[in-house]
């Protein structure tokens, strides 16, 4: 894996590195994977579990106490609940998310696929999914995992993220663009 220049990205991938070790050992990689999954978008729907996690105000009693609720909750146990228990303990919260994403790339890279951001101005169906899938692999050259976000500011369009390269074809860009130019014309 490349090195990193942000001290939370090496965080974040010690850390997933070490949950993916494990999850291999168990054979568990898929479970663990979807436990991340539903943790992240129990991350990305409240803005008061983002909060907990980001705030320096928070000790580490009161993050290990309220993440040991939320996970219990949400039955997330295993593992991941094991793991977001020690992260809780050691103040890594704030890197969750980065560990999230670092891990799906190990787990990809493992399976021999290459792994893709993906944000959409609302939820893709599965034949879209599928179609995407397929795209990206004739230009990836090989299977690609999809992480898949909304994000209904985008208005129409995708962004798609794989490894250094972005594709971005919302509807948003592309009117801020128009906007730039406008501006630069008047």
């Amino acid at each position: 894996m490349a090195q990193s220049s942000s001290p939370i990205s090496a965080v974040a991938e010690r850390y997933a590195s070490s949950l993916f070790e494990l999850a291999l050992q168990e054979n568990s990689v898929a479970k663990v994977e979807a436990d991340l999954n539903d943790f992240e978008a129990m991350l990305n729907g409240s803005a008061d579990l983002a909060r907990l996690i980001n705030s320096p105000v928070f000790s580490s009693d009161d993050q290990a106490k309220a993440i040991g609720a939320i996970i219990s909750k949400a039955k997330i146990t295993g593992l991941v609940g094991n793991f977001l228990r020690v992260v809780a303990r050691n103040r890594r919260l704030f890197a969750v998310p980065g560990m999230i994403k670092a891990f799906r790339q190990i787990a990809a890279d493992h399976r021999g696929e290459a792994s893709a951001e993906v944000t959409s101005a609302h939820a893709l169906t599965d034949a879209q999914q599928t179609e995407l899938k397929a795209t990206l692999k004739s230009i990836a050259g090989k299977d690609v995992a999809i992480a898949m976000t909304v994000d209904p500011s985008l208005l129409g369009g995708l962004i798609v993220k794989m490894g250094s390269r972005q594709i971005d074809t919302s509807l948003k860009t592309k009117l801020n663009s128009l906007k730039l130019a406008l501006k630069e014309v008047g």
